[in-house]
């Protein structure tokens, strides 16, 4: 006798992803392996790629479209589209359209390798004849038109003369009113520019202070390589950074203040650098509470606070009232 097979169901596995999918029947979008696990591509690009094929015909999906939708900035989803580019699932033209103007074509691929293999076809087909020129008609001499009869001259008109107007001034003339300018709306071409401000120094300036504040200007690039400084910017800066470390800001708070979050392009990080010392300077320190000695008292030999050597208090108060020395503690 035969032994049944009996097919259990595939167990899930115990590691990794589990697909729980339910049947869509609206609002989905095919999206191609190609784009969805491509190797080379980033995260964000592959994200934006999803995003636009998502999109219906017409749909804006210019740069600054974008960055009003998600959180990501204008320069990281330029390099996501440039990355788009490069690997064929976009392409971007400059077409001219009515009045003069241009405006950007964009055209979405799933399929990259298909779409670039039809674009090379439709270039290098055959060209279709060109239609053969048609003859030219007969022109047929057309017959010399009558002379029309001559017509007799009109009679010429003398306009009669006008009569003469004289003007009588009014015996007493109201002066037209002045308009008065109404108020300026159009704000004035060039506004004040705000002074800027001048770059901090340390209050009690030491040499181990100088030497601190330049180990630090030349160590930037270690941690933001953007901020590499010429010797003369570094040799500027320094007053600026001592001024911090006298403060009580210590070197790693001071190099996050002003390399934090720097703008792209940098074009002049020495100016960057003197423009955050002097707007971010942190307040000075607190002053320090005078602390006064112990002296010993020179009769009782008791412990006391004070700026000079002698008595405490109370042996002061005995001799106020005593001529022999005070006895107290003995």
């Amino acid at each position: 006798m035969d032994t049944q097979q009996v097919s259990a169901p595939p167990r899930a596995p115990s590691a990794g992803v589990v697909h729980i999918n339910i049947r869509l029947t609206d609002g989905y979008t095919v999206i191609s392996n190609r784009l969805s696990q491509h190797r080379g591509l980033s995260l964000l690009a592959i994200g934006l790629g999803t995003h636009i094929q998502s999109l219906p015909e017409g749909w804006r999906v210019g740069i600054k479209a974008l960055a009003a939708i998600f959180p990501e900035s204008e320069a990281r989803i330029a390099a996501a589209l440039r990355e788009l580019e490069q690997h064929g699932f976009l392409r971007r033209t400059r077409e001219r359209v009515g009045g003069g103007k241009l405006a950007t074509r964009t055209e979405s691929y799933n399929h990259p390798e298909a779409a670039t293999r039809g674009r090379m076809r439709e270039r290098v087909a055959v060209p279709a004849p060109e239609p053969e020129p048609e003859p030219e008609p007969v022109r047929v001499p057309e017959p010399e038109p009558e002379p029309e009869p001559e017509q007799e001259p009109e009679p010429v008109r003398v306009p009669e003369p006008e009569p003469v107007r004289v003007s009588v001034p009014d015996p007493d003339p109201v002066p037209a009113p002045v308009p008065v300018p109404g108020p300026r709306l159009v704000p004035t071409p060039a506004a004040p520019r705000k002074p800027r401000l001048p770059l901090p120094a340390p209050q009690q300036p030491t040499e181990a202070l100088y030497a601190a504040a330049a180990d630090l200007l030349a160590g930037l690039p270690r941690t933001a390589p953007l901020f590499l400084l010429s010797e003369e910017d570094a040799r500027g800066l320094v007053p600026g950074v001592a001024a911090w470390l006298e403060r009580g800001a210590r070197p790693d708070a001071v190099r996050a203040a002003i390399t934090d979050d720097p703008p792209v392009p940098l074009r002049h990080p020495a100016k960057l650098l003197r423009h955050r010392l002097a707007a971010l300077l942190p307040p000075p320190l607190p002053a320090a509470v005078p602390v006064v000695p112990l002296q010993n008292c020179d009769d009782c030999d008791r412990a006391f606070r004070s700026s000079v050597p002698g008595c405490c208090r109370e042996c002061r108060d005995a001799r106020a009232y005593a001529d022999e020395p005070c006895l107290i503690g003995a």
